[in-house]
């Protein structure tokens, strides 16, 4: 129904209830807001950035079927770092909990929504981590959401790294602190904040553990290192590492050594562990009760339905079992990421397995992700706002579900298609 015709239902009587008259000011209105939006979206076409969704008619995997591609198509674009999408535990798990707890709660979690399956979770991540204990969330969005208001007040101060996640500085304007942003992973920059932030109460460093869009691990024994010599807290962004970095995956903090130099810790279920839905907060006790009775999209958002409780709690089982699935992962990233420098690409980022293929320009990056579908490999291109402008590239991930086999064809489709471009040569 057009926005035309919705205004004019409005007005029609229904049994004896009172008219809602519609002016013509009114359809002048939605008229003149409908052109903005047009206006908006043709600046984005027009710009090379227009984010179309490709439809997946499959599970999540190494191999997907996609509805405007026949036959199987290689995935190198999802977050499912290592194959657990659609690991047959993972998946059983999730059946099992829907049979026993149903498909959901109806409510938050301190009315009638919390079930011994989130307990039972929640209990799994504190101990994976090794930290006190957990509160979840539906997603690490609403996990960023929901911290820094809670944890900092006007009298206290907050230090984020300039190129942080969304979430983490839509998290950050909701808290009443100071608000100081440093350069990116510059140490020099972080110091003279710390100095400038003295006057405190609370200082809290916040980073991501890796850099999503350019696979750059944060320097966190330096971090650790500035914020005991200057009184401060650290907070990490483990989206990207919880899993599979490190030596038995805890993250980034067991990769550079300094688990227990970290106070607080978000990530997801949604990527590695699993790879459904859900974010968490891992921290001191006092922290993760102050959240439950304070935290806004913990106490305002249904809990997470028990399938996926299930499924992630497998796949934390499974990496409490055994770090043979995340010690694959090495091996696999540098194939890709030697061979790909050795044709002649420019790869961000270093040693992890989100491997961007920097082009630049954004209608190259979508022509040359288009190209690649029709090569049997699903890439897509990034570009503004979600990267920043005259920085577009192809974000390649590696899974563990992929093989030796799939990474050559991978690089082989980037040359192909690279050399049609006047990438490579």
């Amino acid at each position: 129904m057009s926005l035309g015709k919705v205004a004019r239902s409005l007005s029609r009587p229904v049994g004896g209830a009172l008219r809602i008259s519609t002016s013509s000011r009114s359809y002048s209105a939605v008229a003149e807001a409908r052109a903005v939006l047009e206006g908006e979206l043709d600046g984005i076409r027009s710009a090379g950035t227009w984010k179309a969704e490709r439809i997946i008619t499959s599970s999540q995997g190494p191999r997907i079927n996609v509805a405007s591609s026949s036959g199987s198509i290689l995935n190198f674009c999802a977050n499912n770092y290592l194959g657990l999408s659609n690991h047959p535990e993972v998946v059983q798990a999730g059946i099992d909990a829907l049979k026993t707890h149903g498909a959901g709660l109806s409510s938050v979690r301190f009315i009638c929504g919390t079930q011994d399956l989130h307990k039972n979770l929640e209990q799994k991540l504190a101990q994976f981590h090794e930290r006190e204990d957990c509160i979840l969330y539906a997603s690490c969005f609403d996990a960023n959401a929901g911290l820094f208001e809670v944890l900092l007040g006007p009298d206290d101060a907050v230090l984020s790294d300039e190129l942080n996640h969304a979430s983490i500085i839509d998290g950050i304007r909701l808290c009443r602190a100071k608000r100081l942003r440093y350069k990116h992973m510059d140490l020099e920059s972080l110091e003279a904040k710390l100095k400038e932030s003295q006057s405190s109460r609370m200082r809290l460093v916040v980073t991501d553990g890796v850099f999503s869009m350019d696979g750059d691990v944060a320097p966190l024994s330096q971090i650790c290192d500035l914020a005991e010599r200057y009184g401060a807290m650290v907070f990490i962004d483990e989206c990207h590492a919880t899993g599979f970095l490190g030596p038995r995956g805890r993250g980034t903090d067991e990769l550079l050594g300094v688990m227990e130099r970290v106070d607080i810790i978000n990530s997801t279920l949604g990527k590695a562990l699993g790879g459904a839905a859900g974010g968490y907060t891992v921290g001191p006790k006092p922290l993760i009760d102050l959240l439950r009775q304070r935290s806004r999209p913990y106490l305002f958002s249904n809990s997470l339905p028990p399938p996926v409780v299930g499924c992630a709690t497998r796949a934390v089982e499974l990496l409490l079992a055994s770090n043979e699935i995340s010690q694959s992962m090495v091996a696999k990233t540098m194939r890709f990421r030697n061979k790909m420098t050795q044709a002649g690409f420019t790869i961000s980022g270093s040693a992890h397995p989100i491997c961007p293929v920097m082009l630049g320009d954004a209608r190259l990056a979508s022509a040359m992700a288009d190209d690649m579908l029709q090569l049997g490999v699903y890439v897509i291109g990034f570009s503004f706002p979600v990267v920043p402008k005259g920085k577009a590239r192809i974000r390649v991930q590696i899974s563990a579900a992929h093989t030796d086999e799939d990474i050559d064809h991978c690089v082989d489709a980037f040359i192909q298609t690279g050399r049609k471009h006047g990438v490579v040569s």
